[in-house]
């Protein structure tokens, strides 16, 4: 899962290792950004793993109901009314402009909605 937040960029997954543990893997291109999750919605995130092979740099674990609280609490504390310019008040313009992009990308699901329907996959059709 991916999320786009004002405080940065995660991507949350359940590695192998996460299933028997109860965690889930959070990954950020930044250090900053999970440096920054944790000071501000998630202390239980353990020490930061960085990796100079790993597609995400920067790579943290914490407990999933933790993950899932913090998300909450993100939710719960939302007060802006526009999300760019809440990144470009927390993070800086650059970052904004950068979050501009992705979304420019993305209004391409909304402009072109035949290119990128949805298709079943094959594990979900039947015989």
């Amino acid at each position: 899962m991916w999320l786009i937040t004002p405080i940065g960029f995660f991507s949350v997954v359940q590695k192998p290792a996460d299933v028997a543990a109860g965690t889930l893997t959070v990954r950020a291109r930044v250090r900053a950004d999970l440096e920054a999750l944790r000071a501000h919605h998630l202390p239980g995130l353990g020490e930061v793993v960085e990796s100079h092979t790993n597609d995400y740099r920067f790579r943290a674990v914490a407990p999933k109901k933790e993950v899932a609280n913090a998300m909450a609490a993100m939710v719960n504390g939302l007060d802006y009314s526009n999300f760019k310019d809440r990144v470009a008040q927390t993070q800086g313009t650059h970052r904004s402009d950068l979050y501009h992009d992705v979304w420019d990308v993305l209004y391409r699901l909304q402009t072109e909605p035949k290119k990128f329907e949805r298709r079943p996959t094959p594990s979900a059709r039947r015989p």
